[in-house]
């Protein structure tokens, strides 16, 4: 299928790797529509775009913490394109203070506040479950559908626990969580489609200067949304449930 007649749906796609990603996809002429909770940021970053010559760029309100845009944005994806090519759940939060130097004061496992624990999941995974719930009709109707859910090298547990890896000290319990649970999500959502052309995979972008990964992350930002890329044009015979970084598979 033609690129050109592909769209994807992107969360968190304002900033950072979220908009990498939109840049890569309409790079290769695939119409994105682009998420964003702020509005005008969202505008401002699409316009970003289509001044770069990526014409198909559009941007969207959308707080994916919220059941009711859920169905607002199936409904236009519906009305607007009739079906759904790519999903990239790239939208997360983190809200406790780690050794890796995310705000909001520092927590260790054991003085971790169930409020945070919470919030993290409802945005980094139960939210994402109910979106890619809400869009899987959709991605249903698509050729073959495409699933990226943005998850972290953080989310590994063979990783975490081996006392030789350079993050066994670097523990944020919350965030942590929330990506090896989306982790699940992954392996489950795609055993289930494995009868299907529709390829379920886990991303680890890498440790890039964003937000979230701070000044010291050693990748620019603009090699951040790469491994989302990737797994979003995967061919027929590519892989599903998996958990890569830059095409190499990763631990869970």
């Amino acid at each position: 299928m033609a690129s050109q007649d592909k769209v994807a749906f992107i969360t968190g796609a304002n900033k950072g790797i979220g908009l990498e990603t939109a840049r890569g996809l309409g790079k290769l002429g695939i119409a994105v529509v682009m998420a964003s909770r702020d509005e005008a940021k969202g505008r401002t970053a699409a316009d970003k775009l289509r001044a770069e010559g990526i014409k198909s760029a559009r941007a969207v309100r959308f707080d994916i913490t919220r059941p009711k845009d859920h169905q607002e944005i199936a409904r236009h994806l519906q009305e607007r394109y009739g079906k759904l090519d790519i999903l990239v759940n790239n939208a997360g939060v983190v809200l406790e203070e780690s050794d890796f130097g995310a705000p909001g004061g520092f927590n260790t496992t054991s003085t971790l506040p169930q409020e945070i624990l919470r919030q993290t999941f409802e945005t980094n995974f139960f939210a994402v479950v109910a979106l890619t719930q809400a869009l899987l009709p959709l991605i249903r109707k698509a050729p073959a559908g495409r699933i990226v859910n943005l998850s972290s090298i953080l989310g590994s547990l063979t990783v975490h626990s081996d006392p030789s890896s350079a993050i066994y000290t670097k523990k944020a319990f919350a965030y942590d969580a929330s990506k090896t649970a989306l982790n699940a999500f992954t392996v489950h959502l795609a055993q289930e489609l494995r009868a299907t052309k529709i390829k379920v995979n886990s991303a680890h972008p890498g440790w890039v200067k964003t937000d979230l990964g701070g000044p010291a992350a050693p990748m620019d930002v603009a090699e951040g949304g790469k491994t989302s890329v990737q797994l979003a044009t995967l061919p027929d015979d590519g892989p599903t449930g998996g958990y890569f970084h830059l095409g190499q598979p990763l631990p869970w």
